[in-house]
């Protein structure tokens, strides 16, 4: 699978060749497949750009996905799943607030994101109960494979 990862913040300093592992341990617990995607960690500014130019709000959030192709089980048929924008600022105010690590915050937004793109949802409580549950899942699989995201 190519990861296209780019780090386009300064807020939080990301070792960037631990997002790839990240990701395909995502897909692999999930058991789905993909030929591409990308993940992007941007600053708060693009974070709220983006957020105002494609759900017309324009205040930082976490992470946004942005679905190009379906999955397909089919071999035969290229995948761009789509991308993930993630913004470690909000992660690392969250954090603060919460006594978390700055990191595994991070981790948990790329995670979330790469669910929205998978058709995970979590417009409606049953939705929401089975997102929190698939996260809890995959940080608890990513612990313990030494996945999480980690400073350069």
């Amino acid at each position: 699978m190519n990861v296209d990862v780019d780090n386009r913040q300064s807020d939080l300093s990301l070792l960037l060749s631990t997002v790839a592992p990240l990701v395909e341990a995502v897909f692999a617990l999930e058991k789905k497949r993909a030929d591409e995607m990308g993940v992007h960690f941007v600053s708060v500014s693009e974070i709220c750009d983006l957020h105002d130019q494609f759900f017309q709000d324009p205040t930082p959030t976490d992470c946004i996905t942005l679905p190009v192709d379906d999955l397909s089980d089919d071999p035969e048929t290229y995948c761009m799943l789509g991308d993930v924008f993630v913004c470690p600022k909000v992660a690392i105010e969250y954090a603060s607030a919460n006594g978390e690590d700055f990191y595994r915050e991070t981790t948990l937004y790329v995670v979330h994101g790469i669910l929205h793109l998978m058709g995970y949802d979590d417009m409606d409580e049953k939705e929401c109960v089975r997102m929190r549950a698939a996260e809890e899942r995959h940080m608890k699989n990513l612990v313990k494979l030494g996945l999480l995201l980690r400073s350069e």
